[in-house]
């Protein structure tokens, strides 16, 4: 029996707007967030060291943000944007 994904992290996680359910998708945008800045920060060549030093912040900070066990504040993360010379933007969706 073929369901929707919305099913599954219903029957998981509760419906949306539930505490579990929030929990569920914040805890996702952090490993999200943290797999993408482990990217650039590689594609830089970077160490996690050297990025924690352009941000005012140890190895061991930079990695548990790459692993999406903590979710930094927004300006860690324009921090971050700006030391790897990435560009944030918010956008809109079309339609």
């Amino acid at each position: 029996m073929l369901h929707s994904y919305d099913e599954i992290l219903d029957a998981k996680y509760g419906k949306v707007g539930t505490p579990e359910r929030t929990e569920f998708r914040n805890k996702a945008y952090a490993f999200y967030m943290g797999q993408l800045i482990r990217d650039a920060r590689k594609e830089e060549k970077i160490s996690q060291t050297e990025l924690g030093k352009c941000i005012g912040a140890n190895k061991s900070y930079i990695s548990r943000i790459e692993n999406g066990l903590i979710d930094p504040t927004l300006s860690t993360v324009c921090g971050i944007v700006n030391a790897l010379g990435l560009r944030l933007e918010i956008v809109k969706p079309i339609g």
